[in-house]
C-alpha cells in the first residue's frame, strides 16, 4: 500500500506541474509589434506581469487611460492589479506624461526591463498609444475577452521611442450600400485603435441609403433609409442620433476621431426620393437599388436646396465633434443641371462657365456654412473641377494626380488611390474569392504604397495628411463580409500611417501579421485566409492529370482525397499533385496558428472526348426564346408559357448580344450549336446563368451574383458541332444588373493563357 499511496502521491504532483505549465506558441516568438515601432532596440530578458504586479500613476489623465487598459488585461490575465501614486521597488508599470519629451504629440517612449516598464509620453493620447504597443509585446492571448490559462505574460526587454509619420490615419466606411450595426461598428474601431489608427470616415449617406436621424427632415430615414432589392426583399437600417453619439463617444475613449461625410450635391437619390422638391425634376423617385452614379442630384438653382442642406448641417455638426466634415463632391452627373432652368439661371446671375463652376460654387456655398460652424470642409478629390474652396481638404481617390494639384495649391490632403487603398479589390483570385466589385489588391500591394508623391517638394509634402483604406460595401453583403475584405489589409496601412518609410520591410511585417491574426480572433474579426488557387472546381481529364496550388501570401496548404474534410495534420501541398483516376480534393490553406482558410473542393473526373453532331444549319448566332418579367432562380421558367421567338444575335454586329435594359425584367434561353475548330479539353467561363453544351451542364450561376464567373468548369470536345443552351436571366441580384454587361461566354484550350470570347460566327441554327 505505500508503495502505491507514493506513487499516486507522484502521480498527482506530476499533473499538477503539468497544469501549471506555460503553453507555448510559436506565434508569439519574437517582437510582433505592428506598426513597427520607429526606434526599438531589444535587450536582455523579459518583465513578467503577474498578479502582484502594480500600475504606478500620477497623472489624473493618464489614470483614466490606465484603468481602460487595466480592465482589459484583467479579462485575459485574471490579474486585478492594483494602480498605486508611488512606484514599489520592482514589478511595476510606470505611466507618466512629460511634456518634455522630444517627440510629436502622438509619440511616446517605453522601457522594458527585468524588473519594471516605464512608459512616457506628451499628451493622453501618447500613453493610449505606448499601452498599445505595450498589449502587442504580450501574448496575443492578452486580447481574450475572457481568462486564458497556462500562458506566461512575459514582456520582452526593450527600449521604444516611437512616433506616428502621418497625423491622418483612417479607415472609411461606407453604411449606405450595406448597413453595418453599432456593434460591429464598435469592432472595427477597436481594430484601429489596436493599430493606433487615429480617423473612422462614416460614409452615411448615399443614392443607395440615407443612414443618419435628422429630426428636423423625418423622411430622410422613414424614406430614405429603406430599399427595395432587385430581389424583391427590404435592406434598412438608420442611426439614431443618439446611436452616432454612442460611436463617437466609444471612439473618443480610443482616441479616434469620427468625421461624418454627407454626400453633395451628387449621390444624393435617397434625400430626393424623400423630398423631391429639392431635385431639378420634381420626381418622384425610388432609393436606388443598383449600384453606380445617380444622374438626379440635388438641384444647384434653387435656394431651397441650399436651406435644407444648411439645415442638416446643423444637426449633423451638433453630434460631430471633428474639426474636418467630409461633404462627398464626388461623381455628381451635369446632364440634370443642363436642362434645368433654375440651374441655368443661376450660372447665368453668378457668371459661371459651365456646369463645372456649378459645382464649385455649391461646395464654396457649403464651405461657408460649415466654417461658420468652425469646421473644415474635406472632399473627394473632383471638388478640385471649377476651382477649389479656399479652405478645403482634398481626398485624392481618382490616382494622386488631384492630391498632387491641391497640395501644390497649399491645400491638405489625405492621399487614398484606389490601386493601395480600396478594400474593397480582391485580394486573391476572382473565380474562387466571394463576388467583389473588381480590381485587385493584395496585402503587398497596399503595404506598399508611399503617401507623399515623388512630384511633391519637401515644403508641399507637408499637406500629405496620411492616407486611409476605403471601404465601399456594394458586393459586402454583411458585416462578417466586410470584415474579410477589411482585414488585414488595413493594418497593413496602419504601419504605411505610422512607421518611416525606411523602416518599412514586406517580408517583417508579414512575420509579424501572423501575430496579429491570432489577437483579431480574440475579437471575432472574420479576416481574409488566402484560398488555394489554381484549378477550377471541376477538372476533366484523358489519361492523367496535374493538379498545382498557390495562395496569395504562400502559406502552407493541406489537403485530403479520400472525401474527409482537412485538418492541421493532413497531407502537405509540397509539389504538383499527379492524378490518373477520379478523385475529389479537398483543400485548405494553413495559417501559424492552426487556423485554416474555407475549403475548396475539387472534383477530378476521366473522361471521354463528347464527340460532334452532324446537322445541317443555316443561321448564324443562336435561335433566341424571350419573356417579360422579373426571374431570380432559373426554375421559375418552368412556369412560363407566353414565349416569344427571334434570332438571338445579330448578324455580322460581332459577340455582343441583344442589349437589354435592367427597367425592363426578361428571360433569354438560347438555343443552337457551338463550333469547335480544334479537339481537346476546353475550359469555359460566363456570367450567364446556365450553360449547357449537350445534355451536360457546365456552368450553373444560379440565384448568385454574375458581376464575375466564379464557376468556370472543363470539358473534352471533339472537333466540329456541339448542341448548345445559354440561359439568361436580365435580373437583379445583389445589387448588380445583368443587363450592364450582357451574357458572355468564354473559353479556351487547355493551356492557353488567354480566354476568347465565343464570337457570334462560331454559332449557328
Amino acid at each position: 500500500m505505500k508503495v502505491i499511496n507514493g506513487f499516486c502521491i507522484l502521480l498527482i504532483l506530476t499533473l499538477m506541474a503539468c497544469s501549471t505549465q506555460s503553453t507555448h506558441h510559436s506565434y508569439n516568438d519574437g517582437i510582433n509589434v505592428v506598426p513597427l515601432p520607429n526606434q526599438l532596440v531589444e535587450q536582455e530578458g523579459e518583465f513578467v506581469l503577474n498578479s502582484s504586479s502594480q500600475w504606478v500613476v500620477t497623472s489624473e489623465e493618464a489614470s483614466a487611460i490606465v484603468n481602460f487598459i487595466n480592465n482589459k488585461v484583467k479579462q485575459s490575465t485574471g490579474f486585478d492589479l492594483t494602480i498605486a501614486n508611488e512606484a514599489p521597488d520592482n514589478n511595476y508599470i510606470a505611466v507618466e506624461l512629460d511634456e518634455s519629451l522630444p517627440i510629436n504629440e502622438e509619440g511616446y517612449s517605453l522601457l522594458v526591463s527585468t524588473d519594471k516598464v516605464q512608459l512616457k509620453a506628451k499628451t493622453p493620447q501618447g500613453v493610449f498609444y505606448g499601452l498599445q504597443t505595450l498589449l502587442q509585446l504580450l501574448p496575443a492571448e492578452i486580447e481574450s475577452p475572457t481568462l486564458v490559462k497556462h500562458v506566461e505574460w512575459a514582456i520582452p526587454a526593450v527600449e521604444i521611442t516611437d512616433e506616428p509619420r502621418f497625423t491622418w490615419r483612417g479607415m472609411h466606411l461606407d453604411v449606405c450600400r450595406h448597413f453595418v450595426p453599432v456593434e460591429d461598428i464598435k469592432k472595427h474601431l477597436d481594430m484601429l485603435a489596436m493599430f493606433k489608427m487615429n480617423t473612422f470616415h462614416w460614409h452615411l449617406t448615399e443614392d443607395q441609403a440615407w443612414r443618419i436621424e435628422i429630426k428636423k427632415y423625418p423622411k430622410l430615414v422613414e424614406v430614405g433609409a429603406t430599399r427595395i432589392e432587385g430581389e424583391g426583399f427590404e435592406h434598412s437600417g438608420y442611426y439614431t442620433q443618439e446611436d452616432v453619439e454612442e460611436i463617437v463617444a466609444y471612439a473618443a475613449e480610443r482616441f479616434i476621431t469620427v468625421v461624418p461625410e454627407i454626400e453633395l450635391p451628387g449621390h444624393a437619390l435617397a434625400a430626393l426620393a424623400a423630398y423631391p422638391e429639392y431635385s431639378c425634376t420634381g420626381g418622384p423617385f425610388e432609393v436606388r437599388k443598383v449600384w453606380g452614379v445617380e444622374p438626379d442630384v440635388y438641384c444647384a438653382g434653387k435656394e431651397a436646396t441650399f436651406h435644407f442642406l444648411e439645415d442638416v448641417i446643423d444637426e449633423v455638426v451638433a453630434l460631430f465633434p471633428s474639426v474636418y466634415f467630409h461633404i462627398g463632391g464626388d461623381e455628381c452627373p451635369k446632364e440634370r443641371w443642363k436642362e434645368c432652368p433654375d440651374c441655368q439661371k443661376r450660372m447665368k446671375q453668378e457668371g459661371l462657365a459651365d456646369e463645372h463652376e456649378l459645382q464649385s460654387y455649391f461646395v464654396k456655398r457649403i464651405e461657408k456654412v460649415l466654417i461658420a460652424h468652425g469646421k473644415k470642409m474635406i472632399g473627394w478629390d473632383e471638388i478640385l473641377e471649377g476651382g477649389l474652396a479656399e479652405s478645403a481638404a482634398v481626398m485624392s481617390w481618382r490616382g494622386e494626380k488631384g492630391g498632387i494639384e491641391a497640395a501644390s495649391q497649399g491645400h491638405d490632403v489625405v492621399m487614398t488611390p484606389g490601386n493601395w487603398c480600396y478594400l474593397d479589390h480582391y485580394q486573391g483570385d476572382y473565380h474562387v474569392e466571394p463576388v467583389a466589385i473588381g480590381g485587385y489588391t493584395t496585402l503587398e500591394e497596399s503595404y506598399s504604397y508611399e503617401p507623399v508623391p515623388a512630384e511633391l517638394s519637401e515644403e508641399k509634402a507637408k499637406h500629405v495628411l496620411g492616407t486611409q483604406g476605403n471601404v465601399w460595401t456594394e458586393y459586402m453583403y454583411t458585416p462578417e463580409l466586410v470584415e474579410y475584405r477589411v482585414y488585414p489589409r488595413l493594418i497593413a496601412l496602419a504601419e504605411v500611417n505610422w512607421t518611416n518609410k525606411e523602416n518599412k520591410n514586406y517580408d517583417g511585417f508579414a512575420t509579424r501579421i501572423n501575430n496579429q491574426l491570432v489577437r483579431m480572433d480574440q475579437h471575432g474579426i472574420n479576416y481574409h485566409i488566402p484560398l488555394p488557387e489554381g484549378p477550377v472546381n471541376k477538372v476533366v481529364f484523358a489519361d492523367n492529370t496535374k493538379l498545382e496550388f498557390s495562395n496569395t501570401r504562400n502559406y502552407p496548404m493541406v489537403y485530403t482525397t479520400d472525401g474527409s474534410i482537412p485538418t492541421a495534420y493532413s497531407n502537405a501541398y509540397k509539389q504538383p499533385l499527379l492524378f490518373a483516376e477520379n478523385k475529389t480534393i479537398n483543400i485548405a490553406t494553413l495559417l501559424p496558428s492552426g487556423k485554416m482558410s474555407k475549403v475548396r473542393t475539387i472534383t477530378i473526373e476521366k473522361t471521354t472526348v463528347k464527340p460532334a453532331v452532324d446537322v445541317e444549319t443555316s443561321k448564324v448566332g443562336l435561335k433566341e426564346q424571350y419573356t417579360e418579367g422579373t426571374f431570380i432562380k432559373v426554375a421559375e421558367l418552368d412556369k412560363v408559357t407566353d414565349w416569344q421567338t427571334r434570332d438571338g444575335f445579330i448578324e455580322n454586329k460581332g459577340p455582343k448580344y441583344r442589349q437589354s435594359d435592367y427597367n425592363d425584367p426578361s428571360a433569354h434561353l438560347y438555343t443552337g450549336y457551338l463550333m469547335i475548330e480544334e479537339e481537346g479539353i476546353y475550359e469555359f467561363q460566363t456570367n450567364l446563368d446556365q450553360l449547357f453544351i449537350g445534355e451536360e451542364l457546365l456552368i450553373n450561376n444560379d440565384g448568385e451574383v454574375k458581376r464575375f464567373s466564379r464557376n468556370n468548369s472543363t470539358i473534352a470536345l471533339a472537333k466540329g458541332k456541339h448542341p448548345v443552351k445559354l440561359v439568361y436571366l436580365n435580373n437583379i441580384i445583389g445589387g448588380w444588373p445583368q443587363a450592364w454587361n450582357g451574357p458572355k461566354v468564354h473559353y479556351r484550350l487547355l493551356g492557353d493563357e488567354e480566354f476568347k470570347v465565343i464570337d457570334n460566327a462560331q454559332y449557328s441554327y
